[in-house]
């Protein structure tokens, strides 16, 4: 996409003008309130932040009641609370809307779209981000050790393929592959269902494809940290039988190859590169609980 002169789009309520920028596929939002005096030969203008909506406010207080640690799943009960809170929320939550100028599929995509972020909290234990595809753009093939993460799409449709490791006795996979099961191949459209993936299941192992521009929402308990040794690795797929007669020495019946596949680690692809932006959405309060 190229750069838009102005490139603002507004919608005023309340005499609250809420101003979205988006500039080279980034995504940048916040409240403008204008005020007037009396004599309205002066304007006095004050960024404020819009008031947190009770749904936001619930999933913060529940991660940090649920969260303890790398490693650490959550009982089904707890997995069960954040889904429904997640499936509770729209994009107006965190400040955004359909009606952006972001979220209108262009038609046409110039080079290689870059992926947008932005953190809305993040501590120890765990991390609420927002991530801005726009249209065609990829994250690629990446993983989430000792991770549990929920992923609640806000807008658009996109792609979600995913893998969880198989562990097989006396195999010897080919070179640097590693066999692992596809969990999920198909096409999400928003609103729908809160995903969970875990250390070792779930698909733990995943990529995001915008069919259309997409603001996907992640919960990741605990976030990455090269520092705890949990940071991301990426992974190129390959088809169970492109390799399967080339030193496997595992006998795999047919219906267990269904859904095998081969992942070789690399580097880090040159679209794994983000933009961050800073959050001006509804900010949470943080308290002791």
């Amino acid at each position: 996409m190229t750069v838009e002169t102005g490139g603002l789009v507004e919608q005023s309520k309340n005499n609250i003008t809420t101003t979205v920028k988006h500039v080279n596929n980034r995504v940048r939002y916040g409240n403008k309130t204008e005020k007037k005096n009396r004599s309205y030969k002066k304007m006095r203008r004050e960024v404020v932040f819009p008031r947190v909506p009770d749904v936001l406010q619930q999933l913060f207080v529940s991660c940090t009641q649920i969260f303890r640690g790398p490693g650490f799943v959550p009982p089904a009960s707890d997995v069960n609370k954040l889904c429904d809170i997640l499936d509770k929320m729209k994009p107006e939550d965190v400040g955004l809307s359909k009606s952006l100028q972001f979220f209108k599929p262009t038609g046409a995509v110039n080079g290689t779209p870059r992926v947008t972020y932005t953190t809305i909290y993040q501590c120890d234990q765990f991390s609420l981000c927002i991530f801005f595809l726009p249209e065609t753009a990829v994250i690629p093939l990446h993983n989430h050790p000792e991770m549990t993460v929920f992923s609640k799409l806000l807008l658009g449709k996109m792609h979600i393929k995913s893998y969880d490791w198989v562990e097989l006795k006396d195999s010897i996979p080919p070179s640097k592959l590693r066999l692992a099961r596809l969990k999920a191949n198909s096409v999400y459209t928003a609103p729908c269902n809160t995903s969970v993936l875990y250390p070792t299941t779930g698909g733990n192992m995943h990529q995001f494809t915008a069919v259309t521009p997409c603001a996907v929402l992640d919960v990741l308990g605990p976030p990455y940290s090269k520092e705890d040794d949990r940071d991301c690795s990426y992974y190129k797929d390959f088809p169970y039988s492109a390799f399967s007669n080339e030193g496997e020495t595992t006998r795999v019946s047919e219906e267990e190859r269904e859904g095998l596949g081969w992942l070789e680690e690399i580097e880090a692809p040159e679209n794994a590169v983000m933009d961050r932006i800073d959050y001006l959405g509804p900010q949470i309060i943080e308290t002791s609980y």
